[in-house]
Order: structure tokens, then sequence, then C-alpha cells
């Protein structure tokens, strides 16, 4: 143990961690749980996201007796902007040497083989990534897959295809060489084909549902080079399929919440469904992105699941995902112990099992898995190097009662330091922190964007406000039509609470968090009076103009739900939006957007500033060129981070060594 130096403010702490140690990590590990991961015989493949490398995504193969290595050149990025979030970019064939892509520069589809230069299957779009391929299957001398097509300049101008790719090359100049398989809706997954190859099954869903309302399972016969009318088997407007895997020639498993949860059923071909195993927690979740994997087959009939929900752990209760099989002949479920509390990307190559795993002590890694002793190996290296255990802030799930008697939910890190102390009169200040979606949820996995703060002395809370995932379809649906009510109290109800039992300085209390939880940053600090400042990075914040052209499609009738139809709630619109209330403001604000943002673009923070000019509300605003939604640069990253810390030093009353100081404006 470290002999402790004098006493010093709440977030004056000295770290070991600087905000490029963070950037280099990739910063928060929700976004590093979304490494893509096949396997493909005895290998594991997985996307790997570079935040040093430009925030490039590369390929890796991992091979039991040569370990890992990079498949693809320094010169290919492997994303998609399928829905703008971006789907399953790659599939393995079985040979376990071919693979196909796409890449971001052209949003093309690539064959590639590891260490020769990868060759275009499709051709190159009139319009620059006019046309995007996505969560692909290789079918033969075919890679089957979804088609995006952008059809003409608003942003819903949008057309979705299942279509089949020949692996020859014959496509890569000739758009009639892609046959279209199937377009059932508006949106789609990727296919999938049955053992015998004589049905195709996918996803799919239309405006103004969200993949997490209702989606439809969609079943169709392939007869020759041509596939059949297809029949809906499960799924509809209060039901939703994220998932599905064929189990026989006739049988399919899939993932679903006809009872108000993701569970497990089988689905045969004459519709008949049978549930493997009932229990409220949430085996699935939010499709945001088509290819997402909660659930993979072994071999000899079980299924390996992630199963998300509340466990005894350590003697205390927390809330977390656990990797579990289920043998549906006898419906014995057995946990695979392993130190992780965070899962995704699940696979399964018939024997072993492999995906991202992370936990409040591990850092998010692609692991591989025996499902019967529970052995695992580390696949990709560690992003980052923690500092020693001491140093680890230590999360506690705490459930909070709002005042019509609905529980909220929260994951509170405390400061930690072995080296500081603060002065006896002083309470931490404490970050809040809203999480994305709003149709998402907060994870306990370990954070070096969290440990950045606990470090220098800030608590940190990460709330799971309504709307949250990982609770339920109730607990999602809690925020219908109350988007800007509800995540607002909850978020303040969090805060106060900690303060009411002298967690925390009252006084300090700071509101922060991206994309929807940028919303709730500002919806906030105009609407309540808990907060010292707040944090927004690429917010919405005008509602109607989010809701008439300024998204992307996927999003674009997302406040359906949230806030209403329009336009009979076009006034719920004006009046919630902080645009709109920026005479409420009077909390110093940062705001921190990306330049080529199509999900919340530029304008949205451009007009809340010009409705704060001369009002004497010090902001800052910061422009990142190149980052889309969500930053992939290690160099933002770490601008953003010194930014955050700058802003809190100066509006809370502390010293940021270390970092530049930002400019305010009033």
């Amino acid at each position: 143990m470290s002999e402790q130096r004098q006493s010093e403010q709440y977030g004056a702490w000295d770290s070991p961690l600087a905000a490029a140690d963070v950037a280099a990590a990739g910063g928060e590990p929700r976004w590093l749980m979304e490494q893509w991961v096949a396997a493909a015989g005895e290998q594991i493949w997985w996307a790997e996201f570079r935040p040093t490398e430009g925030g490039r995504s590369t390929i890796v193969r991992w091979t039991p007796g040569r370990g890992a290595e990079d498949v693809l050149g320094p010169g290919w990025n492997v994303r998609n902007r399928v829905h703008e979030y971006g789907a399953r970019p790659f599939a393995v064939h079985s040979d376990g040497v071919r693979f196909v892509f796409t890449n971001w520069a052209d949003q093309r589809l690539y064959l590639g083989i590891p260490r020769a230069e990868p060759v275009p299957l499709t051709p190159e779009p009139e319009i620059p990534a006019g046309v995007r391929y996505a969560d692909p299957v290789i079918v033969g001398a075919e890679v089957w897959c979804l088609r995006e097509t952008i059809t003409g300049p608003s942003p819903t101008d949008v057309r979705r295809d299942l279509v089949a790719v020949p692996t020859s090359g014959a496509a890569a100049a000739d758009w009639d060489a892609v046959r279209v398989l199937a377009a059932s809706h508006r949106f789609l997954s990727g296919p999938k084909v049955s053992p015998d190859k004589r049905h195709v099954a996918w996803i799919g869903w239309d405006h103004p549902a969200m993949p997490w309302d209702g989606t439809e399972l969609c079943v169709a016969p392939v007869r020759g080079t041509t596939v059949g009318e297809h029949r809906v088997l499960a799924g509809g407007p209060t039901e939703s399929v994220c998932q599905l895997w064929w189990t026989g020639r006739a049988e399919l498993t899939v993932l679903t919440d006809p009872d108000g949860w993701w569970n497990a059923h089988r689905i045969g071909l004459d519709g008949t469904r049978t549930p493997l195993w009932t229990v409220e927690q949430e085996i699935g979740g939010a499709l945001w992105k088509p290819g997402l994997s909660w659930g993979a087959p072994l071999a000899d009939g079980r299924i390996a699941l992630l199963a998300v929900g509340w466990h005894e752990r350590d003697g205390e209760r927390t809330h977390g995902s656990r990797l579990v099989v289920l043998d549906p002949r006898t419906g014995h479920v057995r946990h695979v112990e392993t130190p992780h509390t965070v899962w995704s990307g699940l696979v399964s190559n018939g024997t072993v099992l492999a995906g991202v795993a992370a936990g409040p002590n591990n850092q998010a890694t692609v692991v591989r898995v025996d499902p019967d002793s529970g052995g695992l190996t580390e696949l990709s290296a560690p992003r980052w190097t923690p500092p020693g255990s001491e140093w680890l802030p230590q999360p506690r799930h705490r459930e909070f009662t709002a005042p019509d008697g609905t529980a909220v939910h929260a994951i509170v890190y405390p400061p930690r330091n072995p080296t500081a102390t603060a002065p006896d009169d002083e309470l931490p200040p404490l970050l809040v922190t809203a999480h994305g979606g709003p149709t998402g949820r907060s994870i306990d996995a370990l954070d070096p964007e969290v440990t950045f703060f606990t470090s220098r002395g800030f608590a940190v809370a990460a709330v799971d406000y309504a709307g949250s995932t990982g609770l339920g379809r109730a607990y999602r649906e809690r925020l219908n039509g109350q988007w800007g009510v509800l995540d607002v109290r909850d978020c303040a109800l969090v805060a106060t609470a900690l303060a009411d039992e002298g967690l925390v300085d009252r006084d300090r209390l700071v509101v922060r968090g991206g994309s929807a939880g940028g919303w709730t940053t500002c919806a906030s600090l105009t609407s309540v009076s808990t907060y010292r400042c707040g944090t927004a990075y690429y917010p919405v914040l005008d509602l109607l103009g989010w809701a008439t052209g300024e998204t992307h499609d996927m999003e674009s009738r997302y406040l359906d739900g949230l806030v209403g139809p329009l336009p009979e709630a076009k006034q719920t619109y004006v009046e919630r939006s902080p645009v709109n209330r920026a005479d409420r403001l009077d909390a110093p604000l940062l705001l921190l957007q990306g330049d080529e943002d199509e999900v919340c673009p530029p304008i949205q923070c451009e007009r809340l500033l010009a409705a704060i000019d001369g009002r004497g509300i010090p902001h800052a605003y910061l422009v990142f060129p190149g980052e889309q939604h969500v930053f992939r640069r290690a160099e933002s990253i770490r601008r953003a981070l010194e930014a955050e810390l700058s802003f809190y030093a100066q509006v809370l009353g502390f010293t940021a060594a270390g970092v530049p100081r930002l400019p305010l404006n009033d």
C-alpha cells in the first residue's frame, strides 16, 4: 500500500490514469463489448476496434497453437453504415481461410484471404457509400446478406433487401449479378439458411415500431435460385424477436418476449411454439444492430445463453449477465462460473463458446470458454493497463424508490485512490451518467473512463432510468410518452438520494451522457435545479427537428413511442425540447459533437447555442472532425475527456493538473 499523501480536494487527486490512457483503450466498455465474433472450426475470429489507428476496425483470427493475428492490412476498416450504427460486418467460410467483409470507405462487400489483397464483390455505387451491406452468411458460392440502398436525398429515402452476391467477383462491376432474395419489411436482419438449404429465415419490422417494440420472424422456402413467399411464424406488434438460429431442418430456436421477457423458444415450420426456459431475466436485448447475438447452439443439442438479471455474487445482490447452458430436452440449466458480469457476441463452433466478456475487475476481451469445465482463455490482448487493484472502482448495484413506488436502478462507484485523502469536512462531487438509447442499459465492466474520474476523487452513478433494458418489457415501456420526464426524474432521484445519505456533495452534482444521455443531460438542466453543470455528448436537443428529417431512417419514428405521434403530440415536442427551454438553463454546459454525425447532427447543438448566446451561461462547444455518432479516434476521446475534467474543475472549484484549460464562453 502506498503511503498516503497530504489531504487534497476531491477531484484534484493525483491519478496514474491519464486521458491518453483512456483514449488508447477506446473509452467506454459498452462500445468495446461490440467486437463482432465468429467461429470457424477451432478458429475464433473477431472485428477489433483500434482507436489508436484512426478508430478503424480490423479482423483478427485466433488459431490454437498460433494465437491471434491480423488478417487485413492497415488500409482497411471493417465497418458498415447499415442503420447508421452498423451491423455485423463480416463472415468466415467454414474452411477457416476465406472471409467476406464490408469496408467503411466505400461500403462495398469484399472477399478476403489472409495476407492477400481483398477483392471487391459488389459494384461501386453511384452515390458514395450509397449502397451498404451487412450481416452476411456464406451459402455455397454466394454471400447472402442484408443490403441497404439510399434512394433519395431524405434520410428516410432508403430501401432494404436480402440479396445474394456471387463470391466469384462477377458482381463487382455488374449490378444485375446481385440477386434480390426477399424484401418483406422496411427493416430487416440478415438471412439465416436452414441446414438442408430448403428454407431461409430472417427478422423484419416496420415503422413506427422499434425492434424492441415488435418484430416478425419470417420464413420462406428456397426454390433453386429464388426465394418464395414468406410466412410469419412469431412476433407481432407487442412481441420482439431479436435472434434466431436453425435447430434442425424444420425447427428454429428464437429469442423473443411474448410474456414480457426475452426468453428462448422453439418454433416449428408449422408454427408450433415451445418455451425452453421461462424466467424473469432477459435472454436477448435491443436489436440496435442486425447480427447481435445472445445465444448459440452446441453440437450435442444444448444451447448457450446470456441471461441478464438479478443474482447473488460474492454475497451481494447484483445485476448483470451470466453465461448459462440449457439442455432443452431436460430443462436443466447450468451457470458457467466465470468472473465476468457482462457478455456479448456469443458464438459456438459446436463444442466451445466464444464472445466478449468483462467484469468489475476485468476489461472487455474476446474469450474462449469450455461450456462444461468453465475453462476460459482470453484471446485478445488487453486494451489498457489498469493501475493496481486498489485503484479500481468497486460498483454497487443500488435500487431506489420513486415517489410513485416504482424502482429506479443505478450502479454507484465511490471515489477510490489509495494515495489520497480529502479534507474531513468535504464530500465528493457526483457524476450522474445517463446511458444512451434511451433503450439501453448501464454495465459494471471495468471502465477506464469511470476509473479516470473515481481515481481523481469523483463518485459516479450510472442510472438505469425508466426505459432501460435488462429489466423486462414493463420497465422498458415506462418511458413511453415520458421521455424528458421520467429519465430526468430518475437521474435526479438517484443524485439527491445519494446526497441525502451523506455520500456525495449536494452542491456538486453533475449530469452527463451521450446521445439519448445527452438529451437527458440537457432536459435535466432546463427543467430541474439539481445539478451544478452538465456535459452532453452528441445530444438530441430539438425533438421536432429530429423527428422531421434530422436523423436517420431507423430512429425517425422512435419518438412516436417515446413522446407521441405527430402531429397530435407536436406541442409536447416543442415544450420538452431544450432548445425551446433555453431561458431555463442557468447551469454551465459542455457540448461535444462529431461533425459527421447523421444520428444527432451538429445543427441540434447549434440551435441551442444560438438560444443561449449572450445569456451569461458559461459554456463550451467542441466539434470533432471526422467523428460520427460515438467518438472512435483516440485523439478525440482524449481531447473530450480532458475538456470534461477542465470544465468540472472550473465549475466545481478545484485544480485539474495535467490537462489543458478549456476556454468557456458566456
